[in-house]
């Protein structure tokens, strides 16, 4: 046993081990946005796990490093949250332990040649497993997805046309197992350098063969970001200011308008005043607003947070109501028995509503838009689902006013840019307080972002694209792979174990001599 190893034998610097090497996949996503690290985050943890002593101990591991990864994604969750921050980390940590299982089953020790064949799909597809899980609104939603740190590469943009985010997973994990081979089992170095081949070689014919985008004709649609704006009737101070500055838009031939999330705090039924002042914006810019209202709605109980389409004559009647909520901020899940983290945090003291379908809106000009609100921009079934009902441009409003001196902005924004690598369809990100984006239909960054420290408005020449992607058509096809992977691997371990617990039959045995009987005629 090496000094490294009798280090680790300790379990509590083990687990510390454990946690910092889940941590460090967050340094691919933004702000520092280092995509390349991504491919090899994972491998101090990968080498980690395969060195436990025991199956046990390599799902500690697991469990620990996910922990650190999910404490690490969401860390800007801790002014609000505080310390149920970590025990919301270390529960979905726990999804990590089944794969930190799997990394020892196929890499521990000196593994074959098929043990690393084996491992090359096996631990990305054990990996997706736990992206799909946690990814389930209920535990979180889908942040920080490994394959969402690529979301500024050329070419994984054009993969998740293929296969979405989950394709970009897959593969980001696949080369951080070759990496961890290459680098710890010199005897199998041949299957993992074939493994970074094939990986390549498959990445390439999906470059050549995956359509692109067919971009026919652009419309302007403008963003107002109003800035933070806190203290004593905020909600109508607020109002006044993207009121100002939608007025700046006169003249720009503007086809829509976009507010961010909450933008309006008053149901417009209620204060048809404000409606009709909407109104006149659309009058004055010739151009649909849409607004997004934050309050109690007038025709049916409980608080809404809805994008509510205005024209000149007033609300067209167009209407989203957010379905996604954010757990915590704007709901508490089984209140009677985690309703003390409004104590403890800045939890929502009153559930929201939520809406029961997506909805296409038809604006000026004949374009048809698709709203997502806030965090709903980290699901690909929602903006996939709002493409093949027709939509042309995806919208998200959204606000992260709570976090503005955090990650979590940057983060935010960058998502759009897979939404519409995966769609086909150009994205706008408008927010309250940034960071506001637009993504062309290939993901590509369309005009500048608006940061945190900005209050204006942004008129930006967004591209319209015609056709079907293949993840548009196909839906989550590497998801289905990984299924089937581990349910064939289920069904091989569960043979092995078979056959290690049927008894292995006795060597015959020669019939005894007597004393009386001959050597040579036996029985005699």
């Amino acid at each position: 046993m090496n000094r490294r190893e009798r280090w680790l034998v300790s379990p509590w610097r083990r687990g510390v081990v454990a946690a910092l090497a889940g941590a460090l996949p967050v340094f691919a996503f933004p702000a520092p946005s280092l995509w390349w690290f991504a491919y090899v985050a994972l491998v101090p943890w990968i080498l980690l796990v395969r060195s436990a002593p025991t199956a046990k101990r390599a799902a500690y591991d697991g469990w620990l490093g996910g922990l650190g990864f999910m404490l690490a994604v969401h860390h800007w969750l801790l002014p609000s949250l505080h310390v149920f921050t970590l025990v919301i980390a270390a529960l979905l940590g726990a999804l990590w332990a089944p794969w930190g299982w799997l990394v020892r089953r196929f890499l521990g020790g000196v593994p074959s040649p098929g043990q690393i064949t084996a491992a090359l799909v096996v631990l990305p597809s054990g990996w997706l497993m736990v992206e799909l899980v946690r990814s389930w609104q209920g535990l979180g939603g889908p942040w920080g997805l490994l394959g969402s740190s690529q979301w500024q590469v050329d070419p994984a943009l054009r993969l998740a046309s293929v296969g979405g985010v989950w394709l970009l997973s897959f593969l980001v994990v696949t080369v951080n197992v070759a990496v961890a081979v290459l680098v710890s089992v010199r005897q199998a170095r041949i299957p993992a350098v074939a493994g970074l081949v094939a990986t390549a070689a498959a990445t390439s014919a999906a470059w050549v063969w995956s359509p692109r985008p067919d971009v026919d004709g652009r419309v302007r649609i403008a963003v107002v970001q109003p800035g933070v704006i806190d203290g004593i009737a905020s909600g109508e101070k607020r109002f006044a200011r993207e009121e100002a500055l939608t007025r700046t838009l006169a003249g720009q031939d503007v086809d829509l308008i976009v507010w961010g999330e909450s933008s309006v705090g008053f149901d417009l039924a209620d204060r048809p005043d404000l409606a009709n002042r909407i109104a006149a914006l659309s009058r004055l810019t010739g151009a649909d607003v849409l607004v997004n209202v934050d309050a109690r709605r007038s025709d049916r109980p409980g608080i809404y947070k809805s994008s509510v389409l205005v024209g000149p004559e007033g609300p067209t009647g167009d209407r989203y109501d957010k379905m996604r909520l954010v757990p915590f901020g704007e709901y508490v899940p089984a209140r009677s028995v985690l309703g003390w983290a409004t104590s403890v945090g800045k939890a929502a003291g009153e559930d929201r509503r939520q809406g029961t379908e997506q909805v296409v809106m038809n604006v000026g000009n004949g374009l048809r838009v698709g709203p997502m609100v806030c965090f709903e921009s980290a699901f690909p079934d929602m903006s996939r689902h709002l493409a093949q009902d027709g939509a042309e441009v995806l919208l998200a409003q959204s606000s992260t006013s709570s976090f503005q001196k955090s990650w979590a902005p940057e983060q935010h924004a960058s998502l759009a840019a897979l939404r519409a690598a995966e769609t086909g369809r150009s994205m706008v990100h408008a927010t309250l307080t940034g960071v506001s984006a637009v993504y062309g239909p290939s993901g590509e960054r369309v005009g500048s972002w608006l940061g945190t420290d900005a209050d204006t408005t942004m008129v930006y020449e967004v591209p319209m694209a015609r056709g079907v992607t293949p993840y548009v058509r196909f839906g989550e096809w590497p998801v289905h792979a990984a299924l089937l992977v581990l349910g064939a691997l289920c069904v091989t371990e569960g043979a092995r174990a078979l056959r290690l617990r049927r008894p292995v039959p006795p060597p015959p045995v020669p019939p005894a001599r007597t004393v009386h009987e001959s050597p040579a005629h036996p029985g005699h």
